[in-house]
């Protein structure tokens, strides 16, 4: 049974010392995914990168982010948070350090495009949450752990420009992320002594078969092929950017062999997908056991929208901010941090606000005032008095984090065992999000990229309109074969 201890952001202890501990990993690995997006201009001079070098880190911070989402969210159903997050900000501070002792741009490149990896923490501690939190707290409860946590963003924003000038000189920004790689590594010893997987007397289900999510039908099936192609399409944008067509990292034998790997692998990836569903084909499930995929593919498209715009925003906003209204990139970098600030209140009010008035409601509000929120902030010029251009952002943000929150207030509700495995797909969604509104950026003007942004809301108002309303129960079978149901509204 769950722990019956009231939900008191003053605790740490039972289910709050869990929730506390989850938002304090993720805030950690946030600081160390986006160390470097208020430290490019000093980076740029530093290493004297181009502005195209500088635009395509960017893109390498979020691209293995994709598969690095499905692998982490497979492993935490497998193996538990616990093992998982500890082993997680162990390895990603080992790209940190590299990354801030790098002597070229080849090295920047390849560190950045490690530290990809980290960004996947965030699946872990929505399955973690998951288990220790009833359905009427849930949606709350995983507002403020990816709310909380998300905000490492913005105070990697605000404490690494200032860390860098507190150390000074030209290595100042070295010293400052190397600072955040020791931080990632001392907490994931913290992590592993301090947590366990669910509360004691509950049953953590586990995910039967490694290799691919499981699906309950047929139609589902092919449904779940066929939303693997935008992930594996954001990656060959990334080979196409580092060709000779963008910066000119590889040569374009090279993109070529990427491609070729690429292809290779999404066949392999749908093959293991048959493998774990094969019995489908002639056994169907039991009725008790389904669950439906289109619930699966609303989440994805809404977290493409709003997580990756987010992703895509904080990284280019302090560039924006300095270049439109002349700004210092220190002081850019604070402005700019104001978006990504919104995740303390907004996520968890998005959380809130479907555990109390409906999850699809919810998001029909949220994703519209994504979208208007974008399409004020395509018209932002340097005429703008300043303060004015934040407020818009802040309240841009405002829907776009409350619209994460409410896309993963229903991401637990889906199927227990496979909430790792769900959370990943959701989550590399929304990092195919930045790099198709990255790439996107590299090819138009900021006032176009805020645009695009606002038309996919589009996409995602379609996909509330197919989602179900979770209600009920869900069932999972215990290893000596009890059916025990969970409720999900």
């Amino acid at each position: 049974m769950r722990q019956e201890n009231k939900f008191n952001m003053l605790s740490f202890s039972g289910k709050m010392k869990i929730l506390h501990l989850s938002w304090m990993a993720f805030f950690i690995s946030f600081v160390v995914w986006f160390n470097h997006a208020p430290l490019l201009g000093a980076i740029a001079k530093s290493l004297d990168i181009s502005m195209a070098q500088v635009k395509t880190l960017l893109i390498l911070n979020v691209a293995l982010t994709i598969p690095a989402r499905i692998i982490i969210g497979m492993l935490t159903d497998k193996f538990g948070p616990r093992l998982t997050y500890a082993f997680l900000l162990f390895v990603g501070s080992l790209p940190c350090f590299w990354f801030a002792f790098a002597t070229d741009f080849t090295q920047l490149a390849m560190a950045r495009l490690l530290l990809g990896f980290v960004g996947a923490g965030f699946v872990i501690g929505i399955r973690m949450v998951s288990e220790w939190f009833p359905a009427n707290e849930l949606g709350i409860a995983e507002g403020i752990y990816g709310g909380w946590g998300n905000f490492g963003s913005a105070a990697a924003a605000i404490s690494m420009p200032t860390l860098a000038l507190f150390f000074g000189g030209d290595n100042g920004w070295r010293y400052a992320v190397a600072l955040s790689g020791l931080i990632c590594l001392v907490f994931s010893v913290i992590w592993y002594f301090n947590v366990s997987d669910s509360p004691k007397g509950s049953t953590y289900f586990k995910s039967k078969k490694m290799g691919g999510l499981e699906v309950t039908s047929k139609g589902d099936f092919f449904f779940l092929l066929l939303m693997k192609l935008p992930m594996y399409i954001a990656l060959v944008l990334v080979g196409w950017k580092l060709s000779p067509h963008g910066v000119a990292l590889i040569s374009e034998s090279m993109a070529s062999v990427v491609y070729v790997i690429l292809a290779a692998i999404l066949i392999y990836d749908c093959s293991c997908v048959y493998k774990v569903n094969k019995e489908i084909f002639h056994t169907p499930v039991p009725a008790i056991q389904r669950y439906q995929f289109k619930q699966v593919a609303a989440v994805n498209i809404l977290y493409f929208t709003t997580f990756g715009s987010e992703l895509a925003v904080v990284s280019m906003l302090p560039m924006f901010f300095a270049q439109v209204f002349k700004l210092d990139m220190v002081y850019a970098g604070l402005m700019a941090s104001m978006f990504a600030f919104m995740n303390l209140v907004a996520r968890p009010c998005g959380g809130w606000l479907s555990d109390h008035f409906g999850r699809k409601k919810t998001l029909m509000f949220v994703i519209a005032g994504l979208a208007m929120g974008y399409c004020a902030m395509s018209m932002i010029n340097s005429a703008w008095p300043l303060l004015i251009a934040v407020l818009v952002a802040m309240s841009c943000s405002f829907c776009v984090q409350a619209g994460c929150g409410a896309v993963f207030a229903v991401v637990p509700l889906i199927k227990r065992r496979l909430t790792g495995q769900i959370a990943g797909m959701t989550g590399a969604y929304g990092n195919t999000g930045g790099v198709f509104f990255l790439t996107v950026l590299s090819l138009v003007d900021y006032s176009t990229f805020f645009l695009v942004i606002a038309a996919t809301a589009i996409l995602g108002i379609i996909a509330i309109l197919f989602m179900n309303e979770p209600r009920g129960h869900m069932a999972e079978i215990n290893d000596d074969g009890t059916v025990e149901l969970i409720k999900v509204g």
